[in-house]
C-alpha cells in the first residue's frame, strides 16, 4: 500500500463538482457533489445524538435499505438540523433536483449538510446548486481538491488523501475528503468524511469493515466534547477497479480493510490537529492497559480533558492533569504500575513512574511541549493491549470563533 495524491477522484470512475451557491458564505464555493460513473455500493456510520439531522435520516435509509448510491450532495453554512418537515421536504426536493440533472433516481442520492442547526436552508438556491453541479462534474484530481475545499465551515485546510494497492491481482484506490474542526466528539462524529473506492466488494463486507474502522479512526477524536447532529461517514464502492468482489473475509478483505482504515485514521487525525483555534495536535497513547475497551477509555480521556488541553497550549508540563484524566476515567488500575511520558519527535520524557513523579527537566519538558505535534504516553502495566486518541489544545481563539460562529 502506498500513499498517492488525490482525495475523492482518485479512484476509477469518480467525478466531483464544487460551486458557491450562496448558501451561507459570500465569495466562496459552499456546495460540491461527488458522483460515481456506475452504481456503487454503499456503507455508512453516523450521529448518535438524538437530534439527528435531516440528511443524517435520509442517508441512513439509503444505506440500511437500498444499499446502492451514485451521487453525494454536500452544502456547508446551515446544517438543515432541527428544521422539522421542512428539512425532510429540502432533502426530497434537493435529491430530485440532482436526479434529474444527473438521470438517476433520487434514492441514489446521498446528501450532506454542515453549518448552523436551526436555520431554514435556501430549496431553490440548493436545487439549483444541485443542477450546477451535475453540469460542471469532472474528473481529476483537481476536481476532488475544490469538493474538498467547498465542505469546508471553520476549517482552515482542506482535508483529502488517498492510497493505492493491489488487491487480486487489480490496482485498486481508496480516497477520502473530510470536514471538522469544532463540535468534534464522534459517538459513531461537525464531521462529515466521505471515502470512496474503485474496490469490488458486497454491501454487507463493507458495512461490517467501515462500523468497525470507524472505532478506532474517527471515535478516538475529541476537539470539545460535542457530539453534531450532522456526524456522517460515507464509503462508496463501484467496483472499476476490476477485482473479484469480496464477499467474505480473507486476505483480499483483510489488504482492503487496511486500506479504509488508513484513510481514515488519516482524516480523523487531520481534524484533530485542525480544531478550531488549535495550535497542535495531541496524540494519547495507551499501552499496557488490561482490555481494548479500557485502553479506547482511557487514551480517549486524556484528549478529552480541558485542563490537559490548556495545559498543552501554554507548553506546561503538569503531569497531574494527564493522570487526573486517567483516573477518572472509569477505568480500574493500579496507580503505582502507570508510566507517563512526553514525546515529540525522536525526544522523549519520562515524567511519572512508581506512583510518584521522576526527577526531570521542567524547562525541557515545556520546550518539548511547544512542537506542533506531542505524545502523552501511558503505560498501565496491566496487560498488553493498547489504544490511541487524538485532539487538540484548547485556546483563547476556540472561544472567539464560537462566540461569533453565526455572525
Amino acid at each position: 500500500m502506498k500513499k498517492i495524491d488525490g482525495g475523492v477522484t482518485a479512484a476509477k470512475g469518480y467525478k466531483a463538482a464544487a460551486t458557491a451557491a450562496g448558501i451561507k458564505y459570500q465569495n466562496r464555493t459552499d456546495m460540491a457533489m461527488v458522483y460515481s460513473e456506475v452504481p456503487a455500493t454503499i456503507a455508512g456510520t453516523f450521529t448518535t445524538n438524538v437530534f439527528k439531522a435531516a440528511p443524517v435520516i435520509w442517508d441512513r435509509n439509503i444505506v440500511k435499505n437500498i444499499g446502492k448510491a451514485q451521487a453525494i450532495v454536500v452544502n456547508s453554512g446551515i446544517a438543515n438540523a432541527c428544521t422539522g418537515t421542512e428539512g425532510d421536504m429540502l432533502c426530497q426536493k434537493t435529491a430530485d433536483a440532482a436526479a434529474e440533472a444527473l438521470g438517476i433516481e433520487a434514492d441514489a442520492v446521498l446528501l450532506g449538510s454542515t453549518g448552523v442547526i436551526g436555520m431554514q436552508l435556501p430549496v431553490d438556491r440548493m436545487q439549483a446548486g444541485a443542477r450546477t453541479l451535475a453540469a460542471q462534474l469532472k474528473s481529476g484530481l483537481e476536481a476532488g481538491t475544490e469538493a474538498a475545499q467547498a465542505i469546508m465551515t471553520t476549517d482552515t485546510h482542506k482535508k483529502e488523501i488517498a492510497y493505492e494497492l493491489e488487491i487480486g491481482g487489480k490496482t485498486v484506490t481508496i480516497g477520502g475528503m473530510a470536514k471538522g474542526s469544532g463540535m468534534i466528539h464522534p459517538n459513531m462524529c461537525t464531521m462529515l468524511a466521505y471515502v470512496t473506492t474503485d474496490a469490488a466488494i458486497s454491501h454487507e463486507m463493507l458495512q461490517k469493515a467501515v462500523s468497525e474502522i470507524v472505532v478506532d479512526s474517527f471515535n478516538m477524536i475529541s476537539v470539545d466534547g460535542d457530539t453534531s447532529t450532522n456526524d456522517t461517514l460515507l464509503v462508496l464502492a463501484n467496483g472499476m477497479a476490476g477485482n473479484d468482489e469480496i464477499t467474505a473475509e480473507g486476505a483480499d478483505y483483510e489488504k482492503l480493510y487496511e486500506g479504509l482504515n488508513a484513510v481514515c485514521t488519516t482524516l480523523a487525525k487531520e481534524m484533530a490537529a485542525d480544531g478550531e483555534g488549535a495550535t497542535k495536535l495531541m496524540e494519547s497513547i495507551v499501552l499496557g492497559a488490561d482490555t481494548k475497551e479500557n485502553a479506547r477509555i482511557l487514551a480517549k480521556s486524556v484528549v478529552c480533558s480541558s485542563l490537559t488541553k490548556a495545559a498543552m497550549y501554554g507548553c506546561d508540563a503538569n503531569w497531574g492533569r494527564e493522570l487526573c484524566a486517567l483516573g477518572y476515567s472509569g477505568v480500574q488500575f493500579d496507580p503505582m504500575k502507570v508510566e507517563m511520558s512526553f514525546k515529540s519527535g525522536d525526544q522523549e520524557i519520562l515524567i511519572f513512574k512508581d506512583g510518584a513523579g521522576v526527577d526531570y527537566s521542567e524547562e525541557e519538558a515545556s520546550k518539548l511541549l511547544e512542537n506542533d505535534h506531542v505524545q502523552i504516553i501511558s503505560k498501565m502495566n496491566m496487560g498488553t493491549e493498547s489504544a490511541t486518541a487524538w485532539g487538540c489544545d484548547l485556546t483563547y481563539d476556540y472561544v472567539k470563533i464560537n462566540a461569533d460562529y453565526r455572525s
